[in-house]
């Protein structure tokens, strides 16, 4: 079992960016990794993925803004976030998969897009 905690969140006006961390208590190194986002009445969101040593995978709507990675050495995910625009804002949520395909979740952190 690995717990996961998100930091990185806050109020940032369009066009900013903001990057958000995920740190994993124990080795991610054989997990996806990935992050969500969801806003209230909406279903939880894919927004990017990562595997270690594939390509990562993003939602559309985050495509050429968004940019996953990982550090398997620090058991962190980042989710830099660029352009941002008040579609944006959700809170966004860290996911580990392991080949069980049993999920893990952080909490979540919030972002707002906002003048």
């Amino acid at each position: 079992q690995v717990q996961l905690v998100e930091s990185g969140g806050g109020l940032v006006q369009p066009g900013g960016s903001l990057r958000l961390s995920c740190a994993a208590s124990g080795s991610i190194f054989s997990y996806a990794m990935g992050w969500y986002r969801q806003t209230p009445g909406k279903q939880r969101e894919l927004v990017a993925v990562i595997i270690s040593g594939a390509v990562p995978t993003y939602a559309d709507s985050v495509k050429g803004r968004f940019t996953i990675s990982r550090d398997n050495a620090k058991n962190t995910v980042y989710l830099q976030m660029n352009s941002l625009n008040t579609e944006d804002t959700a809170v966004y949520y860290c996911n580990a998969r392991n080949y069980n395909a049993i999920n893990y979740w952080g909490k979540g952190t919030l972002v707002t897009v906002s003048v």
